[in-house]
């Protein structure tokens, strides 16, 4: 027997409850009950959109805090459907305490298939990848109204009926729907956990910035590898018989992805020694920023001018890092000036520190210091050394601020800042006069 024929026939079980549920919605009392139900979903179609702005106006007046205000836009959006649920509920119970409970049966299956929806809809929601959200959203309620209507054992009979080998072992679509929904529920599962990890290693002050990344970066993988072990075995495949693929597969990294494997491993070795972390101030080549990331493969580096720069890990072990905040993030800046030799070098001195003390960014502990630094050719050259805590601030501009201090402190004490001159002078001689040659 073919697949088709096997699905074919586990449709057939399926005929006689349909004929049986045809025959009986041709009663009386079915026919009510068919008609109270379209009733009662026009009033709860109408209580939902006329509930809609209420509920909104109601939200904008009130502090929600983001979860709070996406649960609420969830259950606004499907107030139809628990309208439906409540008046059928109520309704059946009333028809149940003065007739026959068979004749609300019908009533009562269609609340509560409304409200397992509703149910579903806002679940799936935590869902976050789309296309995971709405296979969890069509097979979750494909089950669920089959269950409501007592027909789960059917239909995981036909899905077990729809199967294909694969290396000897018996794949259907009842195992591989299995799966699926595991792997769902456990990738979710793996994400909140790890949420909780990083928050709870983010109130841990003694763990360094690069061993709560690397925490977390290690508890990732063990945690999604752990994840899909478990799908895997949920889905009814043997993990030992994975060992032949993993071989193959290791056998093309070692060939195939030896720069990815370069940086993962310079990643964690990063990690290790605690030489990069988040927040750091470096200067790789032409690029100077701060660390904002540690990833697996790169670090993200961003500069002043806003751009971020991608640098795989294997660079920063091979190649030459300035980390101006590795140990300390007191970084020390030179200004270099000269003044006219009219004017006294130790006033000069005094008034460039007094300038410098002045910038907010500039330490006082330890404080500025001037040097003469030589007797140039048309100025006395001064060197002015500061101290900055800050140099994920930018350099450029606080050097700028100590110049422009300079410039006011001196124009304010009549010292002159001299440009290069030059005199030239035109001596006249007497010409001589060429004498004509002679024939």
């Amino acid at each position: 027997m073919t697949d088709l024929e096997e699905l074919l026939a586990q449709a057939q079980l399926l005929l006689p409850w349909l004929r049986n549920e045809l025959v009986a919605m041709a009663q009386p009392w079915r026919l009510a009950q068919l008609g109270l139900i379209a009733l009662l979903a026009l009033l709860a179609w109408g209580i939902g959109r006329a509930a809609h702005p209420r509920m909104d106006a109601w939200m904008r007046g009130r502090p929600l805090t983001p979860p709070a205000a996406r649960a609420l836009v969830l259950v606004r959006d499907r107030l139809g459907l628990i309208a439906f649920a409540v008046l059928g509920w109520a309704v059946a119970a009333g028809m149940a305490e003065v007739t026959w409970p068979s004749r609300s049966h019908l009533l009562g299956l269609a609340a509560q298939l409304a409200a397992v929806w509703a149910g579903v809809g806002i679940a799936v929601r935590l869902i976050r990848n789309p296309l995971l959200r709405r296979f969890a959203r069509w097979g979750a309620l494909i089950f669920a109204t089959a269950l409501v209507l007592g027909q789960a054992g059917a239909l995981m009979e036909a899905l077990d009926g729809v199967a294909v080998t694969v290396a000897e072992r018996r794949v259907s679509l009842l195992t591989a729907a299995r799966g699926l929904l595991a792997l769902i529920a456990l990738i979710w599962l793996a994400r909140w956990a790890l949420a909780v990890l990083r928050r709870r290693l983010a109130g841990v002050e003694e763990i360094s910035p690069s061993m709560r990344v690397l925490t977390e970066k290690v508890a990732a993988f063990a945690i999604f590898v752990a994840a899909a072990a478990a799908a895997l075995n949920v889905a009814g495949f043997d993990l030992t018989s994975l060992a032949v693929f993993s071989g193959a597969i290791g056998l093309g990294v070692g060939f195939g992805l030896q720069k990815v494997v370069s940086n993962l491993v310079s990643g964690v070795i990063l990690l290790v020694d605690k030489s990069i972390k988040p927040g750091d101030v470096i200067s790789l080549g032409e690029t100077f920023g701060w660390i904002s990331g540690l990833n697996a493969r790169y670090v993200s580096v961003v500069t002043r001018d806003g751009r971020e720069y991608l640098i795989p890990n294997e660079d920063l072990i091979t190649g030459q890092v300035v980390n101006w905040s590795y140990s300390s993030e007191l970084v020390r800046l030179d200004v270099t000036f000269g003044v006219a030799y009219a004017c006294d070098p130790h006033a000069v001195r005094r008034i460039a520190v007094e300038a410098a003390k002045g910038v907010t960014r500039v330490s006082h502990d330890p404080a500025p210091v001037c040097h003469v630094t030589a007797f140039g050719d048309s100025s006395v050259d001064f060197v002015l050394r500061f101290w900055i805590h800050d140099p994920a601030q930018g350099l450029t501009n606080v050097r700028g601020a100590v110049f422009l201090a300079l410039w006011d402190a001196f124009q304010a004490n009549g010292i002159e800042i001299p440009f290069p001159q030059r005199d030239v002078r035109i001596v006249e001689t007497p010409s001589r006069r060429r004498e004509a040659p002679k024939d």
